[in-house]
C-alpha cells in the first residue's frame, strides 16, 4: 500500500516554479486567484492519488492536477563508450481553491 510520503517526493525549487506559487498573476495567468504548486511526485502516481495527498499534507483543497512526464537526459563520461541515462521523473502542477492558505513547502515537507 502507498503512502502519501509515496506518492509527493518533494517540491519542484526553480525560479520559474517559485515566482507561479507566490505571484498569483504572472506567467501570463491574468485574473487567478489561486496558487500553484510544483512537485515531484513518483513515476507510477495517478491524479486522484496526488490530490490526496496534497490535501493531506497541507492541509488544503485541491482544484485541479496537470501532471507531465520527463525522460531522463543521455549522459555519457569519458570513461563510458555507451551514454548513461538519468531516472525518468514526472512533475504534478497543483492548483489550489481560491482562498487557500499559502503554502511554505519548509513547514510541511
Amino acid at each position: 500500500m502507498k503512502t502519501i510520503w509515496d506518492v509527493i517526493k518533494g517540491p519542484v525549487i526553480t525560479e520559474k516554479a517559485l515566482t507561479m506559487k507566490e505571484e498569483l498573476e504572472s506567467m501570463g495567468r491574468d485574473g487567478n486567484t489561486r496558487q500553484l504548486l510544483t512537485l515531484k511526485v513518483a513515476g507510477n502516481a495517478t491524479k486522484p492519488e496526488i490530490k490526496n495527498a496534497v490535501e493531506k499534507i497541507f492541509g488544503v483543497k485541491v482544484e485541479g492536477v496537470r501532471i507531465i512526464n520527463y525522460l531522463g537526459k543521455v549522459k555519457r563520461t569519458p570513461k563510458q563508450r555507451e551514454g548513461g541515462r538519468r531516472p525518468d521523473w514526472k512533475k504534478a502542477f497543483v492548483t489550489l481553491k481560491s482562498g487557500e492558505k499559502t503554502i511554505i513547502y519548509e513547514d510541511a515537507i
